[in-house]
């Protein structure tokens, strides 16, 4: 118990520090507004995250410490060294030449690895959490998603401070919002997600070399897209930085997407084929095949119990199915000393959910 409770604790001291920082730098208004507006783009890009974990949802605990792990942790440790990093290029380099040298160099390399740091820490202590390219794709955009959200707090904050909210047209917390939350929210999660994918490729991988290249390889390709980034708005011009986002960054972001379709596909092939097992080993029914072979047919399991027997009898119809997918995805992974102890696991919670669906869904009747 006390390494969870010490890792909160590490967590909340790192966020007050950072929120400290900010509020002195800036003023506790300019912090006020730039969370109001910060929240607005993490909104979207957190839903957007969710609803790519649909299939096989990650537990609710884990997103939620990596959102803080980015927030927190990642954030103020990209500070101090981004920081120290313009420092000394300023001392080396010459005044203003230390903001080049962290753009370029300190801020792709640290921030990159202290948002995938998370998502390499669950691959290697709850490997059974961990079931492929969307697994890393999404822990990596919820410790992104965090970061940025304490990022764009400290801009839009600063923005605030020094022009106060001028229009979209004119510096400003408007133009800023415009830049950060309207044109770009998506570009820290994109950096993170393509070494995600690398995680989540060698989590799946049985070659050693693979499971190491992939993840570093993966890791150098969202510094080197983080440095082009940042390269774009200190380097270049208007023409330069719109060159990047059009020809590059929007490109990135629609083959992310595209591959966050196929993954799904291919999650929705692997439950289709264990179904009919499940159905022999008398785990489903045969009626509920249908239901649980595409997520509209879920959903609408879940809107039809919570319906006719409430909140509590939906939850329990979305827990039989996660447990249901996960044990699909099981019977796909290699047996390891672990396997038999987390089928046991698995299987004992999809008879849990199932008897509790069951149960509410006659308490429901009875009632009405």
């Amino acid at each position: 118990m006390l390494l969870p409770v010490l890792g909160l604790v590490i967590l909340a001291v790192c966020g007050l520090t950072v929120l400290g920082l900010v509020t002195v730098q800036v003023g506790p208004l300019a912090v006020a507004i730039g969370v109001a507006a910060a929240l607005v783009p993490v909104a979207v890009v957190v839903a957007t995250i969710l609803w790519v974990d649909r299939w096989e949802p990650e537990p609710a605990k884990f997103l939620l410490v990596a959102f803080f792990w980015g927030a927190c942790l990642a954030a103020i440790t990209a500070l101090l060294i981004n920081n120290t990093a313009e420092t000394v290029g300023d001392l080396l380099l010459g005044e203003g030449s230390g903001s080049k040298l962290s753009a370029l160099l300190s801020a792709p390399l640290v921030e990159e690895a202290a948002k995938a740091s998370f998502v390499l820490a669950v691959l290697l202590r709850r490997a059974d959490e961990f079931d492929g390219v969307i697994d890393g794709i999404v822990y990596a955009g919820f410790t992104a998603a965090g970061f940025a959200f304490t990022e764009n707090i400290y801009y839009f904050g600063r923005a605030f401070a020094d022009y106060g909210f001028g229009d979209a047209t004119s510096t400003g917390v408007i133009a800023a919002f415009v830049l950060r939350g309207v044109l770009s929210p998506f570009t820290h999660p994109l950096f993170a997600a393509i070494t995600g994918i690398g995680l989540g490729y060698a989590a799946r991988a049985d070659n050693r070399a693979v499971k190491i290249l992939a993840p570093l390889g993966a890791y150098l390709g969202a510094v080197l897209l983080h440095a082009l980034w940042n390269g774009a708005a200190v380097l270049g011009g208007a023409q330069t930085f719109l060159n990047v986002y059009f020809l590059i960054m929007v490109p990135m972001f629609i083959a992310v997407v595209m591959l966050v379709l196929l993954q799904r596909r291919r999650e929705q092939r692997i439950v289709t084929a264990a179904l009919p097992a499940m159905v022999q080993a008398r785990l489903v029914a045969p009626s509920e095949v249908e239901l649980l072979s595409t997520l509209a047919g879920r959903r609408e399991w879940r809107r039809q119990a919570r319906q006719q027997s409430g909140r509590e009898a939906a939850k329990a119809v979305a827990r039989y199915q996660a447990s249901v997918t996960e044990l699909a995805f099981l019977r796909r992974r290699k047996e390891t000393p672990d396997h038999d102890k987390r089928k046991r696991e698995l299987l004992a919670a999809l008879r849990a959910a199932r008897a509790d669906a069951v149960r509410l869904a006659g308490e429901g009747t009875r009632t009405g």
